[in-house]
């Protein structure tokens, strides 16, 4: 198995430990070492290459979001914070995931998986490229291509699947977790416990909606940090 070497900064020693106890116990990370400041973490790094940072963003003289823009390319950084608020300035500097505290190790391994995934070989066979899906109306199945889905509204066991081009949505007896499932992540995203978006489909975002349309679907605080991501790559933020 290959590991992934890492270390934990935080100007919190608590938050340290609890830090330091998911490593240990994750078969595929290395704990190269624990800072309790980012001076401290950046001089160690001066000297010692390392795969991936779990960093405090909040921390006196030298900032987790600094200290980020001093890695270099290969060295993934995984924040933890307190404060909400830090998710876009996060995904602003590349961050490949965000936690906020309390951490949990469900969360914190979910983060982890994403650093394995980023540092896994690259040759490996492509799966085909989904282009649509059947769901269940009435008594039909029926077939959805989708480039023509917008958003995808929860409504407990029941889903509707809104369409490009059409006023009526389909609606389909159906748990969001399963459509979600099987949806390419790599268009189509959960921005609240209730809606499904397709990147592709959103004109705007305002004061914590979606506009898709006339439509404005809001974005949970949950699902904000997965959504800014996930926008990374084609967002144009601006420098502070």
């Amino acid at each position: 198995m290959n590991t992934i070497s890492c270390i934990v900064v935080d100007d919190e020693p608590l938050a340290v430990r609890l830090m330091e106890s998911y490593v240990t116990k994750t078969p595929f990370l290395s704990l190269k070492g624990s800072f309790t400041s980012g001076t401290a973490a950046y001089s160690f790094l001066q000297d010692n290459q390392v795969d991936l940072l779990f960093c405090d963003i909040q921390m006196p003289n030298l900032s987790g979001m600094e200290l980020s823009k001093m890695l270099p390319e290969r060295t993934k950084i995984i924040f933890t914070t307190a404060f909400s608020e830090y998710a876009v300035e996060g995904f602003r500097v590349r961050a490949l995931d965000y936690l906020l505290k309390p951490i949990s190790y469900e969360d914190f391994l979910s983060a982890a998986l994403k650093a394995k995934e980023h540092s896994a070989p690259s040759d490996v066979t492509p799966q085909r490229k989904i282009k649509s899906i059947f769901v269940k109306t009435e008594y039909r199945l029926q077939q959805i291509d989708l480039d023509k889905i917008t958003y995808i509204e929860g409504l407990k066991d029941y889903v509707k699947i809104h369409l490009s081009g059409s006023s009526a949505p389909i609606l389909s007896l159906m748990r969001m977790k399963t459509l979600e499932s099987v949806l390419p992540k790599e268009n189509f995203i959960r921005v609240h416990k209730s809606f499904i978006v397709s990147q592709a489909a959103i004109e705007a975002i305002e004061r914590n909606h979606i506009l898709i349309g006339q439509d404005r679907i809001p974005i949970g605080d949950f699902y904000q940090p997965a959504l800014y991501q996930a926008l990374s790559d084609t967002a144009l933020l601006p420098d502070k």
